[in-house]
């Protein structure tokens, strides 16, 4: 699957502007770390910016047919690459069992959660525009404030930055953040200019 059917499965499965976006920003986090790691760039793109693709019309997942389990099914149908069906079924791994083990797996469980994270941060900013984001303290002190968005699972992402040898505020937060205020406006955390 290359980048441009990646994403004409995004947008028929997906109205939600936000939920796009979210999949746009872990994808630009993903070619981010194929870079550092010296992997397949557009293959782990794609990795991210599918592996939500099926959650708005399938987002219960205690059942079995909710995510990740009917997108996994359909990307199997289409032929898509086992270690991006691996990688989105280890993103998830409390429900499918897959244990992230490879580079690209723990990658996207490291920047999935993290993604949310920074865009909350940016959209507290007057200028609600990510990079305006220059000192990485300021994402830490949103970080040690439990209330600010609390459904965001920290220990996950502290947790895979480690299972990836990465210390998260040296390395990791900041690859991510830069990986998104490169695409910035596609993202919508451009300023209000770039809002809807």
């Amino acid at each position: 699957m290359n980048r441009d059917e990646a994403w004409t499965l995004v947008t028929e499965w997906t109205a939600s502007e936000s939920l796009r976006h979210h999949m746009q920003a872990v994808e630009a986090a993903m070619r981010a770390y194929a870079q550092h790691f010296e992997e397949d760039v557009e293959k782990w793109g794609v990795a991210g910016l599918i592996h939500d693709f099926d959650y708005e019309k399938y987002p219960d997942m205690t059942k079995e047919d909710g995510h990740p389990f009917t997108g996994l099914r359909i990307l199997k149908e289409k032929g898509v690459d086992q270690d991006i069906i691996d990688a989105i079924a280890a993103h998830a791994s409390e429900r499918t069992g897959v244990e992230p083990t490879t580079l690209m797996q723990k990658s996207l469980v490291a920047v999935d959660e993290l993604t949310g994270f920074l865009t909350a941060v940016a959209l507290v900013r007057p200028s609600k525009d990510i990079r305006d984001i220059t000192k990485i303290k300021s994402v830490k002190n949103k970080w040690k404030d439990r209330s600010f968005a609390a459904a965001i699972h920290r220990e996950e992402i502290e947790e895979a930055a480690h299972a990836l040898g990465i210390d998260l505020w040296e390395e990791h937060v900041p690859r991510v953040l830069a990986a998104m205020k490169e695409i910035a406006e596609e993202l919508g955390l451009a300023g209000e200019s770039s809002a809807g």
